[in-house]
This record gives structure tokens, sequence and C-alpha cells, in this order.
């Protein structure tokens, strides 16, 4: 690259204004650092002269590790990304059944004191929900605590002194 730059008189600073980038980086592309993406590779033939075959002929063996290198890791950024997606639509589900189980362990008082308390266990900070989770857990408790209360105040402690009158 550096030789066709040459040949037609133009300077690192001239390439990079022509294609909007620094300097730096037709350097590195001279030096065999970084390769230009195709978009710039076909510029560069234009600006040139010559085509991108001839362009890259000389850094051919280079160029060809290179793109190994870049789609490997394209690949594993993928995967990547694909175990990180996966993990996070878990980690709502988890987290809107943990809501949903807490909710419902309020319709029956003492169970909504256990559940509850295994749900804030079983909430990690990872779950995106963490914090809806303890609050709703933490209301869960409290109303069904308020619940039991009320039954066994009824039942036990004061109860309902209610006379039943049969009719004749």
């Amino acid at each position: 690259m550096k030789e066709a730059r040459i040949n037609n008189g133009l300077s690192q600073n001239d390439v990079a204004t022509i294609l909007h980038i620094s300097r730096q980086a037709v350097s590195k592309w001279e030096r065999g650092v970084v390769y230009p993406d195709l978009d710039n590779l076909i510029k560069l033939s234009d600006i040139y002269k010559i085509s991108v075959d001839d362009l890259l002929r000389e850094n051919n063996e280079g160029l060809k590790s290179r793109i190994e290198e870049n789609n490997t890791e394209i690949k594993d950024s993928l995967e990547k990304s694909k175990r990180v997606n996966t993990q996070f639509y878990q980690n709502n589900i988890e987290g809107l059944m943990l809501i949903a189980i807490s909710i419902l362990s309020t319709l029956i008082p003492p169970l909504g004191l256990v559940i509850p308390a295994y749900v804030i266990w079983r909430n990690t900070k990872y779950n995106s929900l963490y914090k809806t989770i303890m609050f709703v857990s933490v209301i869960a408790i409290l109303v069904s605590a308020l619940s039991c209360y009320a039954i066994i105040s009824d039942n036990w402690i004061h109860p309902a002194n209610t006379t039943v009158y049969r009719i004749k």
C-alpha cells in the first residue's frame, strides 16, 4: 500500500484527508498492523488507480490470517452475546415468577409468611427485577402477617359471641 501511495505522489495525510480518517490509520494499514475495511479498500484502489487484488497481493498472507482472526473473534462475540441474551431472558422470567409466587402466597396467610421469605432468599442481585422482588415480597409478608393476626384474633383471642337463633 505504501508503494502504491508513493507511486501516486500522495502523502499519508493526503490519503487520510481524502478518506476522512486519521493519518495514523493509514500508517497502520501500511505497516500491516490493521487492515482497511472493504469500503476503504475500494476507495484506496480508486485513489491509487490499481485493482483491489493488486493492492492486497503484497500483504495477502497477512490479510488472510487477519481475516481468519476477525472471523474467529466475531464468532466468539456472537456466541457470548447469545449466552448473555439467554441469561438475561431467563433472569427476567425467573424474576416475574418470583413476584407472582410472592403475590399468590398472600391468598393463604400462613404460607404468605414463609414463601415470600424463600423468594427473598432465592432472589439474586443479578436479577433485573431484584429491588421489585424484594419490595413485593416484604409487602406480601406484611399482608400475610396482618391476615394471620386477623384469623387468630377472630378465632382464639377475641372470638365473636354470635348467637344463632332457630326459627320454628
